[in-house]
């Protein structure tokens, strides 16, 4: 039988992966996980653009998270604003050619290591996993917390000083 000290060190071990994965992104690319997210969903649309709703939508990350992600690459040259030609109030956020040398330096990150072996399992054993993660979701209060569909680290945190 596992006891509490093997749970909350497996749990420690998940969160101590996503934090070191977060810093070497940081640190060997310049960018963090949010904003190589944001990045390859711009990559991955149509004509390499999307609105700031779209962004913040696939990110489920609220609009003012994403606003400092896309200041914040812009500085850094790797997207642009682009206005609609019907109504220049509204802007296209697009990938700049500096973008797609730096995402193709950048390893998958954890998320999608993930994402591709959570394919391989069984309907059963997805299904463990999601009861005991709602488990441990409910057992720290956390049920309330918005969180993107990706693993990372450092949504505000890191954003926040960049």
């Amino acid at each position: 039988m596992v006891d509490n000290t093997d749970i909350l060190i497996k749990i420690r071990k998940i969160v101590r992966s996503i934090n070191l994965e977060s810093k070497k992104i940081l640190k060997d690319y310049g960018v963090s996980i949010p904003q190589v997210l944001c990045l390859n969903y711009l990559k991955n649309s149509p004509d390499f653009k999307a609105t700031q709703k779209e962004i913040s939508e696939f990110m489920n990350l609220n609009p003012s998270t994403v606003t400092g992600i896309i200041n914040r690459l812009e500085i850094k040259g790797y997207i642009a604003r682009l206005p609609k030609k019907d109504d220049r109030r509204k802007t296209f956020i697009i990938l700049t050619s500096k973008s797609s040398s730096l995402l193709d330096k950048i390893p998958p990150l954890m998320h999608e290591r993930l994402s591709e072996n959570l394919k391989e399992i069984s309907p059963g054993d997805a299904g463990k996993i999601g009861s005991a993660l709602d488990l441990l979701i409910n057992y720290l209060d956390i049920g309330n917390i918005d969180a993107s569909p990706v693993i990372t680290f450092e949504d505000e945190i890191i954003d926040e000083q960049r």
